[in-house]
């Protein structure tokens, strides 16, 4: 009874306790990892990357944990495994943990400068050039690292091995199908890393596609999400912004010059309108105080064409002090001048 006592302390108890001592050590780590980073962040409150780095918390406990389970192998112990499938199974799990950590700190990383970057400028179109640049960067790299992971996983089985060595003899023509196949999809690839370092759109840019206008709100690798004025989405390949023109509003500054159109009677006085404008935009808070007009722009036999003009900080501002404009104008010729307004004249 006392050998039977011993062998099951061998063979089951030692192993029990080196998996809850991995268990608990595993816990402590990620714990105290957290709390560290904590500290540092409130100590170091100008360098975000530190309470970033607190969603690496997860990822590198898994890697804790199976490195210590692929030193201790108390699983095999504890249900007699034979053979390395349970070994195989733990450094797979490893491999996968450790690729899912490297993303997170990247992620971390780049968040971090771009969080920084952006406290120290103040122009805002370079904001959103470093904005689009680090995301598209972000989506690279962790694309790689997560190719590079699975082929690591993958040659960790001999089957792989030879399945590979077969491969790389027939690469030539592998190479030329799947460069056919994919055409479409690496024009879009290298479109994105053209747009994202070529400076032609960025994220929070206003454009206008194919007649529609609206705000670019995310930039992939293959297509661009453009947010429309009704709160559509507009889904545009990212080749598109590299093989045609489009008009982009704020690639280098966000103020615009709005106008406004008004067909009105030859009697209208215009210096009286100009004058109202004038006194209108002043007390406007959307005007930025950089330029305005009002010019008669054309004459048909019965009306002429007043065109008013008005600049603003950005294209929203535009768009809303353009129908107040037109709203003030219209108004003010309603209550002062209603002669001045079109109509069809049936008699002298």
């Amino acid at each position: 009874m006392v050998q039977i006592a011993d062998l099951w302390r061998c063979t089951v108890l030692w192993p029990l306790s080196a998996l809850l001592a991995i268990v608990l050590v595993t816990l402590a780590l990620g714990w105290l990892g957290d709390q560290i980073l904590q500290r540092v962040a409130r100590r170091h409150p100008e360098s975000p990357v530190w309470a970033l780095l607190r969603r690496c918390r997860i990822p590198l406990q898994l890697v804790v944990c199976t490195s210590l389970l692929l030193a201790a192998r108390p699983i095999e112990r504890i249900f007699d495994l034979k053979g390395d499938d349970a070994h195989h199974t733990v450094l797979l799990a490893l491999m996968a943990s450790l690729g899912w950590l490297t993303i997170r700190v990247v992620a971390a990383a780049l968040e971090a400068f771009f969080l920084r970057y952006q406290t120290v400028t103040e122009e805002p179109y370079r904001v959103q050039r470093v904005q689009t640049q680090l995301s598209l960067t972000r989506r690279v790299v962790s694309a790689l690292i997560a190719v590079v992971t699975v082929a690591v996983m993958l040659l960790t089985f001999q089957a792989m091995r030879t399945i590979g060595a077969s491969l790389l003899a027939s690469a030539g023509i592998l190479g030329i199908v799947a460069g056919i196949a994919a055409q479409s999809a690496l024009g879009n690839f290298f479109a994105g890393l053209q747009i994202a370092f070529g400076d032609t759109v960025r994220i929070g840019d206003t454009v206008v596609v194919e007649t529609q206008q609206g705000t670019v709100e995310e930039i992939t690798l293959s297509y661009l999400v453009i947010r429309l004025w009704d709160y559509r989405r507009l889904i545009v390949p990212t080749s598109y912004f590299v093989s045609k023109p489009f008009e982009n509003w704020t690639r280098k500054d966000p103020g615009l010059l709005g106008a406004v159109l008004l067909h009105l009677d030859h009697t209208t006085p215009v210096p009286e309108l100009r004058a109202a404008l004038h006194e209108f935009l002043t007390t406007n808070p959307l005007w930025d105080s950089t330029e305005w007009a009002l010019q008669v722009t054309d004459t048909t036999p019965s009306t002429i064409v007043v065109r008013a003009t008005m600049t603003a900080r950005t294209p929203d501002d535009v768009a809303v002090l353009r129908f107040e404009v037109r709203e003030h104008l219209v108004a003010h010729l309603r209550d002062h001048h209603p002669t001045a307004l079109p109509r069809i004249r049936t008699g002298e």
